[in-house]
């Protein structure tokens, strides 16, 4: 398996999220890169900085995304970090570049703002964190009352809570897409 996977977040992002989604990639042989504005440091909402340990690799800055290089991307939650990522423009296309390529595109709690703001969530069905329904709703999604919903290559997750069953979708959903772009590609 050579898969490669992005988080991307900022300043004051759900630690339980980031931590969590970065360590079952890799405990699955995921490459994974950690996006950041410029590339630099950021601390969660709790004080957890990034990078996460001295063995991770150095963070990467908005403008290296390319779809080509990844297979997953994450939005994890922490309300003032999504609000901050998506209104970065470099962010908002290669998010929108991932969906239009059918790879999978992955927020929870307050990570789907990101999702929302590219424009992926019209005509979708998505669950939604409670503060975050009249946004989903406003965005042209259709919201229903889940844990995790899977729609395309398009997954949410209502509450960080949930990240467990959230990563277990998203990696069988990799999985999934990949299986169905190689026979695409062998037929």
């Amino acid at each position: 398996m050579n898969r490669r996977a992005v988080i991307i977040t900022g300043p004051g992002f759900q630690d339980h999220d980031v931590v969590y989604t970065y360590y079952r990639l890799l405990g699955t042989g995921y490459h994974v890169d950690i996006a950041t504005k410029g590339g630099r440091p950021v601390q969660g909402k709790y004080g957890l900085p990034l990078p996460l340990d001295k063995t991770a690799q150095p963070l990467i800055a908005f403008e290296a995304l390319s779809v080509e290089s990844y297979d997953l991307v994450v939005c994890p939650g922490g309300h003032e970090a999504p609000d901050r990522v998506r209104q970065d423009l470099t962010v908002l296309t290669f998010i929108q570049g991932m969906a239009e390529a059918n790879k999978v595109v992955a927020g929870l709690c307050h990570g789907p703002w990101v999702m929302i703001s590219a424009g992926v969530m019209r005509g979708r069905r998505a669950c939604a964190y409670v503060g975050m329904k009249d946004d989903m709703v406003n965005a042209g999604a259709n919201v229903i009352e889940a844990a995790v919903v899977v729609d395309g290559p398009i997954i949410t997750c209502s509450y960080y809570a949930h990240v467990e069953a959230f990563m277990k979708v998203v990696l069988e959903e990799v999985e999934r897409h990949l299986h169905v772009q190689s026979e695409v590609v062998s037929s």
